[in-house]
């Protein structure tokens, strides 16, 4: 039985969430957020709460069940808070600086990397050697924060690239003579 999948989304003041069919849709202060559901769970919106229900016994069903709430529950955390993910950024002369939805990455290179933020997901650069990314869509924060990752991942003997604030960097020896 899942453990996840039993117990139903709360809806917070402030949020509202709206069944079309199979269309979930979940609005907030931060925004709106829509999931289909599949044919395996039966969703439903009762006194301020999400109910998600499996319909059959596969073990299809019985995954979707629990991955179907806690997708609901990040939508509905995500309207209502938001998510964020703080990137530092280590190595002499490397840099970011965020103008509107492009992000420009001094990492060294030949050539500046310029990103482009997405719709949805803002980014902030409070200081030269921190990015912060935030959005309302947890799989889109993690993704872009992982996209930004991939230009300069950290490397082991200096610590020099980008990386996760809440990260650590299993730092290596280097040659001895």
């Amino acid at each position: 039985m899942s453990r996840v999948g039993k117990y139903p989304v709360p809806i917070p003041q402030g949020v509202t969430a709206t069944l079309a069919g199979k269309i979930l849709t979940v609005k907030g202060k931060l925004g709106e957020l829509k999931i289909e559901t599949t044919d395996d769970v039966d969703t439903s919106v009762e006194d301020g709460k999400v109910w998600v229900k499996v319909k059959g016994t596969s073990k299809r069903a019985r995954s979707q069940w629990g991955t179907t709430r806690a997708t609901i529950n990040n939508m509905v955390k995500g309207v209502s808070a938001g998510y964020s993910k703080t990137l530092d950024i280590t190595g002499v002369g490397f840099k970011a600086a965020a103008q509107g939805k492009k992000l420009t990455l001094n990492l060294g290179f030949s050539h500046d990397v310029i990103y482009t933020v997405p719709e949805g997901i803002e980014v902030k650069t409070p200081a030269p050697t921190q990015i912060i990314v935030s959005g309302a869509n947890r799989q889109k924060v993690g993704q872009v924060a992982a996209e930004i990752r991939s230009y300069k991942q950290p490397e082991p003997y200096k610590g020099k690239g980008i990386k996760y604030s809440d990260e650590f960097i299993l730092r290596k020896e280097g040659k001895k003579k």
